[in-house]
């Protein structure tokens, strides 16, 4: 179990080649061909200006998808969530088609690694498993190809001044804690689920224990939920707080040491947490994979300021057909019009939080 914050379904797409690691627009709908060079003669689903999207293209891109992130499948069946989707797309088709040449270079060859590792993790299920999904290497290729061409134009738009003015807002991200946590969650070890008030009950009782003298690490082993700390005595150690969901993190980074502190209630549960140890990090002494995890932050925060601000301006014109399932019975809010947030393209946890 982990305690990830969960990525906000309006970059899904991006969540989605992100789960194989984050395209020269090999499947560009201007071309009006399938994969296979056969004359593409479906209907456009999207129009914007200066291009469409094919219903062909959106069931490949769909397809893609699905197999890139299995969880994530549900999602695609539900109209409001499919539309968001396709509006996405008509994002990333446009940005890379603006894309810099440098970008589309470095694109190329984040694609090629990408497919290898698919095929590495998938090892002899390889080919049984595209022809599952109806889908061809070059199919994934071309999908991997657009969504890095606009992640790396995105990346090579952030200067160094702009890094470290990240930094300093989100410096407390970058302090390394060690500490350790009881979480009495919302389903217990067996699987059986706990109302909240139950919960909040059974770590309150934790907390006494602990503030009569029970170690704390013995009590994690009794009560926590969390299984990647459990047997470790809820210990987690030299972890940057950043990785926390908010509410942890904040705890984390503001509770005096070796302090027992009060339920802290998160969506997994309720924890009762212990700051052993806590080191700020300056500017100077950043990694430079800590580096580029900014800036991959700030490229992204350049795709949703896209998405959110000039979109629009593109006039898209959406004609998807309504989909079999239900939104009432799929997932939708209770207006209809936009999905609940979709899980995240990682694995969830109890203790960290995707970027």
């Amino acid at each position: 179990m982990s305690l990830n914050k969960p990525k906000s379904w309006k970059v899904l797409l991006v969540s989605l080649a992100a789960a194989v690691s984050f395209s020269m627009l090999a499947a560009c709908s201007s071309n009006n061909n399938t994969s296979n060079g056969a004359k593409d003669n479906s209907k456009a689903v999207a129009t914007y200006k200066g291009g469409t999207i094919t219903e062909t293209e959106f069931d490949m891109d769909t397809r893609v998808m699905k197999l890139l992130s299995p969880q994530q499948a549900q999602y695609l069946e539900i109209d409001a969530f499919k539309e968001s989707i396709l509006k996405q797309e008509v994002a990333f088709e446009y940005l890379a088609g603006k894309a810099t040449d440098a970008a589309k270079k470095e694109a190329e060859k984040e694609a090629d690694e990408q497919v290898k590792a698919i095929k590495t993790g998938l090892g002899d299920t390889y080919d049984s498993t595209l022809k599952q999904a109806n889908l061809t290497e070059d199919d994934i290729r071309s999908y991997m190809l657009r969504v890095l061409t606009v992640y790396q134009d995105m990346l090579l738009k952030v200067k160094d001044d702009q890094v470290k003015t990240e930094f300093e807002k989100t410096k407390g991200d970058f302090t390394v804690a060690t500490l350790r946590h009881v979480l009495i969650g919302l389903t217990d070890a067996a699987g059986k689920e706990r109302t909240d008030a139950d919960a909040l009950k059974l770590a309150k009782e934790v907390k006494a224990k602990l503030d009569g003298g029970a170690d704390f690490a013995a009590t994690a082993k009794e009560y926590s939920d969390d299984t990647g700390s459990k047997e470790n005595g809820g210990e987690i150690k030299d972890k940057a707080l950043g990785g926390y969901v908010e509410e942890f993190k904040q705890a984390a980074q503001t509770l005096p040491l070796n302090t027992v502190s009060d339920p802290v209630k998160t969506t997994f549960g309720y924890h009762i947490i212990k700051v052993e140890s806590r080191t700020e990090t300056t500017f100077d002494k950043l990694t430079a994979e800590q580096k580029e995890t900014i800036k991959g932050s700030l490229a992204s925060q350049g795709l949703e300021s896209f998405l959110e601000k000039d979109l629009e301006s593109l006039d898209v014109k959406i004609n998807l057909p309504k989909s079999s399932a239900a939104a009432g019975e799929s997932g939708t809010s209770k207006g209809g019009t936009e999905p609940t947030t979709a899980p995240s393209a990682e694995a969830p946890a109890a203790t960290a939080a995707p970027k």
